[in-house]
């Protein structure tokens, strides 16, 4: 059995928690080769990510501080090399030990990598650099396309919460058309998303980056993932729910006793308390809600959120709204739409950013307020996305030959759209405008039109092991929707 192989302790329990900690095995097989590939007077070299374009315009950068913080503040150890050691020449892959025995020896067992980003938060048109890591060790140079692997996973952060962002814009502007109170934004998307994932970590990560635009999730990891990682107290909340077993395990004929048992147990002056109400017949529990239940519901001094749990969305979430207007009745604000008194819906079967958009549409062309809708999205929030969703890619763009630079791209004649940019590179932002702009350093602009008029966008957030930048969500959750001041 090779190093890196697993074996249980005296309770059992399996080792692998360590590989998966090891950075020099979080990479892909073949890059344990290259560096016997690269030139052989290469002494630096320069990668950037970025997006090259997708689903949509614009991304929102978030995700790297977790990363850094989770893999690579913590230093390479004796022991990592040797279990890598062990893997990878049973693997069939060459082992550059001297190489990373100099990381051990020179630097500690930190890596000698500097990594600049846009402040996380930041909302940058696509074809931008994001992020650059640069090692200028002759040494282990190589570090930088190393780190490619583990680095780039920042695309399934940043695609989540540049979702989450777009959909912020279109539930904001129904709630501009159709309601008195933008308050109420934060918590108009929540995420349900945990059991939907491919992982745990896949849960933490994505459901931390959907709290950047909303406050509402159901995916405890991702709520904790950006507490722990973000310097948060308490990053999202929930609300007592019902799911189908708390209502069937009553049996059909005590359905209306299940029901009753939500509004006793939870329904407090004040408070919300969802129900799912499709598990038998939707349309016979809307009746009973609005009638035998009905003043349990007002008695209360509760909201009821009434969740149908089948059938197409956009027509279930009108016919749910009709029925329960016609029980509870409803006030017209001052934008000329109506908004239920004392209940509201839960839609969170079949969303995703096409159903959100035709049930608002259908909803305003009915005369409802936004207010009377809550979301709630799974895997269409953190699973039905991928790398390509907006063409995620990181890049060697420069490599120094001896003591010069020199320009590193690549523009397959078969697809253009796979086009690398090029140079050491940075990201300058217009004062005035907001404008983005990718260039090549050292600057060829004049210095003082830069001074005046442009701003570098990337700072330094990792350095040899140190983390130089630790930001809090408040403070992404407020880069990132400066707009709507």
């Amino acid at each position: 059995m090779s190093a890196a192989q697993s074996t249980p302790d005296a309770q059992g329990r399996s080792d692998f928690a360590s590989i998966l900690a090891n950075p020099i095995l979080n990479t892909d097989s073949y890059k344990a080769s290259h560096y016997l590939q690269y030139p052989p007077d290469a002494s630096a070299m320069f990668s950037y990510v970025e997006s090259r374009g997708g689903r949509y315009e614009r991304t929102l950068f978030f995700g790297l501080q977790m990363l850094l913080k989770e893999y690579l503040c913590r230093p390479i150890t004796t022991a990592m090399i040797e279990q890598a050691r062990g893997f990878f020449s049973a693997h069939g892959e060459p082992f550059n030990e001297a190489g990373w025995r100099y990381v051990v020896e020179q630097y500690g067992g930190y890596l000698p990598v500097r990594i600049r980003a846009v402040p996380e938060g930041s909302v940058v048109p696509t074809h931008n650099v994001l992020m650059t890591v640069e090692c200028d060790d002759p040494q282990v140079f190589w570090l930088a396309s190393y780190l490619e692997t583990m680095l780039l996973r920042v695309w399934y952060p940043v695609t989540v919460a540049t979702q989450s962002w777009h959909l912020r814009k279109t539930i904001r502007a129904y709630l501009c058309r159709s309601s008195d109170d933008l308050a109420q934004l934060p918590f108009k998307l929540h995420d349900f998303g945990a059991r939907g994932v491919s992982s745990a970590e896949s849960a933490a990560i994505g459901g931390a980056a959907h709290l950047v635009s909303f406050m509402g999730s159901d995916t405890v990891l991702g709520v904790l993932a950006a507490n722990h990682y973000y310097n948060e107290s308490m990053a999202a909340f929930s609300v007592p729910a019902a799911e189908h077993s708390t209502i069937t395990s009553w049996g059909r004929e005590r359905e209306i006793e299940a029901y009753r048992n939500m509004i006793a147990r939870f329904g407090k002056q004040g408070a919300i308390v969802s129900v799912v109400s499709d598990s038998y017949d939707l349309f016979a529990a809307l009746d009973a809600w609005g009638t035998e239940l009905k003043q349990a519901v007002l008695d209360s001094g509760g909201t009821l959120v009434i969740r149908p749990d089948s059938g197409d969305p956009r027509t279930i979430v009108l016919e749910t709204l009709r029925l329960l207007e016609a029980s509870f009745g409803a006030v017209t604000n001052s934008k000329g739409r109506r908004v239920l008194n004392n209940v509201r819906v839960i839609q969170g079967d079949g969303v995703n950013p096409d159903s959100i958009e035709a049930i608002l549409a259908a909803m305003d062309e009915a005369g409802f307020a936004t207010d009377n809708i809550v979301f709630g999205m799974g895997g269409a929030l953190l699973q039905q996305i991928n790398r390509d969703t907006q063409c995620f890619a990181m890049k060697c763009s420069a490599i120094r030959l001896g003591d010069t630079w020199h320009d590193v791209s690549k523009d397959p004649v078969t697809d253009h759209g796979k086009r690398s940019m090029k140079g050491r590179l940075t990201l300058l932002r217009h004062r005035v405008t907001g404008e983005y702009r990718t260039v090549t350093l050292p600057l060829a602009w004049d210095e003082r039109t830069v001074a005046d008029e442009w701003d570098e966008a990337l700072v330094t957030v990792f350095d040899s092991g140190r983390l130089l930048s630790d930001v809090s969500l408040a403070e992404i959750r407020s880069r990132a929707h400066e707009d709507e001041v």
